[in-house]
């Protein structure tokens, strides 16, 4: 079978660019068109397709996207406390999920975040890879093993740091807090232990071969993303990108759908050099991107700084954002870290769609800003990003201040009755008459 990108390039509209095209209030021309380009991609595994997955578009034509990492660990996460994080993500509106599992049966965990996950999903085969063995343990075949076996559970992408060369090592040596990937720093001790090039480097058409057999995305892994604005748009990480677009093109002319990954910490007047720099190196592949966050001294409130860069990062070039929850640096999250983390950077999401004048973007705006103007609480409620979290903040206030119920009160409880500009203003209207 075909996958998205093959077929777009026969011509052939999929019923899951129909699905995409709907949603995005796209044409099914422009959809197959950016796909075909490698300017948009589907990540929609053929195994998650014949269940739950409804898929989702990601690139410059669509609405930007944003992933919530969850995952078990050795130590306090199990996975009845990770399905919870899947519920509270989905439910506050991640639009895709990556397992970052490090603990526990990681096969049995997979299969039921699956079972329970409708938007695309993604891994770091590399973390199952090292579990339980040594770096000089790994093997292609084991690597090889492990995606194909994650591919026919119907993980839609994988994250594969295939981009992070031995010649880069002397590069991230001279950083302030050197390699900060997981994944970047496993391969990096593979090659020094071995005295070889990257592992996933050399077999990276076999690994093609799986992907393209399934329909998985690659979601190339910057292993040299900085882990501090001190290292931002160095040598080292701009070296990778450089290797992470040659790696684009070669997995596009398989046939393999691509998106990119890209930093990390950045100073707001670095993002946008960064997001042209990849759009020029990876000829317009997706871009996804954590963060960034734009200073290093907010541990606690990190989904904060990550979402100011997520604004900018959207509105110069990234299609998909992270979210960074406020326990990032510090620990795992919880379930209202999730949710904090989803909303913050679905607000900077959105807000960059607005900024770049995505169709339909500031409609829900409107809404929500027609309905205050009304005093029209039950839309203006019902249209914020977080319902549920406004009406409750909405009716504590109400009740402090002895108002009327949330969708009877004529005024707001900022100001009170006397004072509210709203109300006024509708006087101020009837008058005019």
């Amino acid at each position: 079978m075909a996958t998205q990108l093959q077929n777009a390039r026969l011509g052939k509209i999929t019923p899951e660019m129909k699905i995409v095209a709907k949603n995005e209030n796209l044409s099914e021309d422009t959809v197959l068109t950016e796909i075909a380009a490698g300017r948009l991609v589907i990540p929609a595994n053929r195994i998650h397709l014949q269940s739950n997955l409804v898929p989702t578009a990601i690139g410059r034509a669509a609405s930007i996207k944003v992933n919530a990492n969850i995952g078990t660990s050795s130590t306090n996460s199990g996975i009845e406390d990770e399905l919870k994080k899947l519920k509270t993500a989905l439910d506050a509106g991640a639009d895709a999920m990556m397992d970052l599992s490090t603990g526990g049966d990681l096969d049995k965990v997979r299969k039921q975040m699956l079972a329970n996950c409708p938007v695309t999903f993604g891994t770091v085969p590399i973390y199952e890879v090292i579990l339980d063995r040594d770096i000089e343990d790994i093997t292609a075949e084991i690597v090889l093993k492990t995606i194909e076996k994650q591919a026919i559970q119907g993980v839609d992408f994988f994250t594969i740091h295939a981009g992070l060369l031995r010649e880069h090592l002397p590069m991230a040596a001279k950083r302030v807090c050197g390699i900060v990937s997981r994944g970047g720093a496993l391969m990096a001790k593979w090659m020094l232990h071995y005295n070889r090039q990257n592992l996933l480097y050399e077999i990276f058409d076999d690994i093609c071969d799986i992907m393209i057999q399934y329909d998985v995305c690659f979601s190339l892994g910057d292993g040299l993303r900085p882990g501090c604005i001190a290292d931002a748009t160095d040598e080292a990480q701009i070296a990778e990108l450089k290797t992470l677009g040659q790696l684009t093109a070669r997995a596009q002319e398989r046939g393999c759908q691509v998106m990119v990954e890209g930093p990390g910490h950045i100073p707001f007047d670095q993002i946008q050099k960064n997001m042209e720099l990849q759009q020029e190196y990876c000829n317009g592949a997706p871009f996804y991107v954590l963060g960034p966050l734009v200073t290093d001294i907010a541990p606690g409130y990190d989904h904060i700084t990550s979402a100011m860069g997520g604004v900018a990062a959207g509105f110069y070039g990234a299609s998909f954002l992270c979210y960074v929850t406020p326990r990032e640096h510090l620990g795992l999250p919880d379930v209202e870290d999730v949710r904090q983390g989803v909303i913050a950077t679905k607000i900077a999401a959105h807000a960059a769609d607005i900024a770049r004048h995505h169709p339909g973007a500031a409609g829900r705006d409107r809404r929500l800003s027609t309905a205050r103007a009304k005093l029209d609480w039950e839309t203006h409620l019902s249209e914020s990003l977080d319902p549920a979290g406004a009406q409750k903040m909405h009716e504590a206030a109400c009740e402090k201040s002895n108002m009327p119920t949330a969708v009877d009160a004529d005024f707001c409880t900022m100001c009170g009755r006397n004072w509210c500009s709203v109300r006024i203003n509708k006087e101020i209207e009837a008058l005019s008459r």
